[in-house]
């Protein structure tokens, strides 16, 4: 018995490492290329950092699909990185904006404010497959999110909606071809690790946000022993499927809406005239809402329905500063103000179509049409700002591949910082929790009395402090901490946040 046992294990052993021999020899040929840098930009765009021209770019190749990477189908992937002014590195950092499917290649320029951080790491940011200047996916345009107002139950306008979310499949995944049925947290993962082994590191460090956060202890669970720090802010609940994920986006918005938002507006009603009490504002919003689906308002910058106000609260209160904007456009539309908005920034497709293959392609969604409807009744019922939509709605049509995710748990993972407010909007304190706790090593820093979404890098020294301490220092905090928030802003001090900051770059690099 005993021998039986030992040959049937080493048989197990044989048939692992045959398993991952292509992915090995894959991984040693294509570690060999060199990426050939150059500056990103020849004149530094205005408005831009100091420091901005020290942003070079280049690219590497990938497998198309790392679990038959000898079917010779490859990828580019696009990365950006910023050095320190002496040349003189202590570590490397890869950064991740989020999503998932955001573009990363400005990231570095945010923390070009953070000299602790700058000046003492090789900063690096990455196009994730995809997304980005790296090898695309597209819905062809398709967008049905916004298409009809989800608050309208009506048999006819749910067949609408959900006709829409099985055509918004239909649309990713014929437009995408070959390569969306590659775009997973799995692949993307290894993609990274070779980056790392092309820029000949031993160990690198990580520092995500929001979706990054997902990938950030997938990485680390698929390379262990590849990742030295690794900071996660604003966090999903990465030991979960995505599903769950998602399912508590109506109550981390409703929460933020009621608690920070609607108040703040309240103590400037000298100014916007929505209301004296937050409630009262909030009655604002439902006479706007109800009366721009009777008859929709068109600005110059577009024409506005209920659906287009909810996307003005949903894209502007991850972050404090994007209030002022927010107020301001509701007051317009109740006919308050006649103040023009500048127009919201649009963003390319690869985003959204890399954000769904992820969601859909990496774990089992579980429902049809009946359980969207009941699923989006009841949280609609509870959390009536965003309780209706259903991001994750196509993923119920999806022709999903087989992809079979390690879970991660923390075990042989370095001790992870993870960064995250009270009151975060799109992924909320709850689902970090769980996090927390099923990821073994990890330490909170919970961010007290405060809503903003993706925290380091910004404006509260406390948390900037703990992060660098981690980084740079190497001093991984000996249990959890917590730090104060920073106080909601007056009208007028309209700044923006980590995530919203690259992103604006992005846009004005036409990246």
């Amino acid at each position: 018995m005993h021998r039986r046992k030992i040959a049937a294990a080493l048989t197990a052993v044989t048939a692992a490492s045959l398993l991952m021999a292509p992915q090995a020899q894959a991984a040693a040929g294509f570690a060999t290329q060199d990426i050939q840098w150059q500056k990103c930009f020849d004149t530094v765009p205005p408005g831009f950092p100091p420091g901005a021209e020290r942003l070079e770019c280049g690219s590497f190749t990938t497998p198309m699909d790392w679990n038959n990477p000898r079917n010779g189908k490859t990828i580019t992937i696009a990365v950006s990185r910023t050095k320190p002014a002496d040349g003189k590195a202590k570590t490397a950092i890869f950064t991740n904006p989020g999503g998932p499917g955001g573009e990363g290649r400005t990231l570095p320029l945010l923390y070009l404010s953070r000299p602790k951080l700058s000046e003492n790491a090789e900063i690096y940011g990455i196009d994730v497959r995809g997304t980005g200047a790296s090898g695309n996916v597209t819905c062809g345009g398709y967008d049905t999110l916004g298409s009809t107002d989800p608050r309208d139950r009506s048999k006819a306008n749910l067949d609408l909606l959900y006709a829409g979310m099985e055509l918004q499949a239909k649309f990713c995944q014929t437009k995408s071809g070959e390569l969306g049925r590659y775009i997973t947290t799995d692949q993307t993962v290894k993609d990274l690790d070779l980056l790392r082994q092309v820029l000949g590191r031993k160990k690198v460090d990580w520092l995500g946000y929001s979706g990054g956060s997902w990938m950030g202890a997938y990485y680390a669970t698929y390379f262990p022993k590849t990742l030295d720090k690794i900071v996660l802010d604003s966090n999903t609940d990465f030991t979960a499927p995505w599903q769950d994920v998602f399912g508590d986006f109506g109550m981390g918005f409703e929460r933020r809406f009621r608690v920070d938002f609607l108040p703040w507006v309240a103590k400037y009603d000298d100014l916007y005239h929505l209301g004296k009490t937050g409630e009262e504002v909030r009655q604002s919003y439902e006479r706007t809402r109800a009366k721009l689906a009777e008859q929709p308002v068109t600005l110059p910058e577009g024409t506005y329905y209920p659906v287009s106000l909810d996307a003005v609260l949903f894209q502007n209160i991850y972050s404090k500063y994007s209030f002022e904007a927010a107020a301001s456009k509701l007051a317009q539309l109740a006919g308050s103000t006649p103040a023009l908005m500048t127009a919201q920034a649009s963003f390319p497709d690869a985003p959204l179509a890399t954000q769904l293959s992820i969601l859909c392609n990496d774990t089992k969604f579980r429902g049809d049409r009946k359980y969207l409807e009941r699923d989006a009744a009841a949280d609609g019922a509870k959390w009536p700002l965003l309780g209706y939509y259903q991001i994750m709605g196509p993923c119920a049509y999806w022709d999903r591949p087989n992809v079979n995710l390690k879970r991660p748990n923390g075990h042989g993972v370095t001790p992870t910082l993870m960064v995250q407010s009270e009151r975060d909007a799109p992924t909320p304190i709850e689902g970090a929790r769980k996090a927390h706790a099923g990821f073994a090593g990890s330490r909170m820093l919970t961010v007290k009395d405060e809503g903003d979404h993706g925290i380091y890098g910004f404006d509260n020294e406390c948390v900037n402090d703990v992060v660098e301490r981690y980084l740079i220092d190497r001093v991984t905090p000996p249990r959890d901490l917590s730090c104060p928030g920073v106080p909601l802003p007056e009208p007028g001090q309209g700044q923006a946040g980590p995530l919203e900051q690259a992103r604006r770059l992005a846009v004005q690099l036409g990246w």
